[in-house]
């Protein structure tokens, strides 16, 4: 049985405003496991923890879903960092 390589997060910080604490990504999923979306929290440890292509699939969707993402800078973080 392979392990999933699941350890990343995705981390979103102003741009205009670097005082600001960063934000999480938390995917929404439906009942069957289907991305639906996400939302950025404060608390790290609620964030969604996820394999490389998942935080991509998030930070894809949030960068066409979101109005004000363009006020970010978004990234991929290791679960340790």
């Amino acid at each position: 049985m392979e392990d999933i390589d699941q350890r990343y997060l995705v981390q979103q910080n102003k741009i205009t405003d670097s005082a600001k604490p960063p934000v999480f990504a938390r995917v929404m999923r439906s009942k069957e496991g289907a991305f639906e979306g996400v939302s950025f929290i404060k608390n790290k440890d609620k964030a969604t923890v996820m394999t490389l292509p998942e935080a991509h699939e998030a930070i894809a969707w949030a960068t066409k879903k979101k109005a004000g993402a363009h006020e970010y800078a978004t990234k991929i973080i290791c679960v340790g960092q």
